[in-house]
């Protein structure tokens, strides 16, 4: 098992995700990211059945800088309670792993 971390983050519009991934990567909390979207949504929310449309922004980062990237991304979210998941990267290409420790460690 490898040390990366593919993280992903709710976000209402296309806008929200995109800053929050290019705020990520420029602290270097993530190696790198992509929005995707929109994607079609449905839940429950304070007791309410609900659905719309949402983005995402995946980022890799690794197990080391996990919490100071949840932490950014709460602090600069405009939701109260978003959706971050976090998942460990069971194996990936030596080079690009390598890649993604080197650039969140500077």
């Amino acid at each position: 098992m490898s040390d990366v971390w593919q993280v992903q983050v709710a976000a209402p519009n296309e806008a929200v995700a995109f800053r929050l991934a290019r705020g990520a990567v420029e602290a270097r909390l993530a190696a790198g990211g992509q929005v995707v979207g929109p994607v079609k949504s449905v839940f429950w929310h304070e007791g309410e059945f609900g659905s719309g449309e949402e983005w995402q922004a995946v980022l890799k980062t690794t197990s080391g800088r996990y919490g100071d990237l949840e932490r950014f991304l709460v602090e600069n979210h405009e939701w109260t309670n978003p959706e971050i998941t976090a998942i460990p990267l069971a194996a990936g290409l030596e080079p690009y792993l390598a890649w993604v420790d080197r650039t969140t460690s500077q």
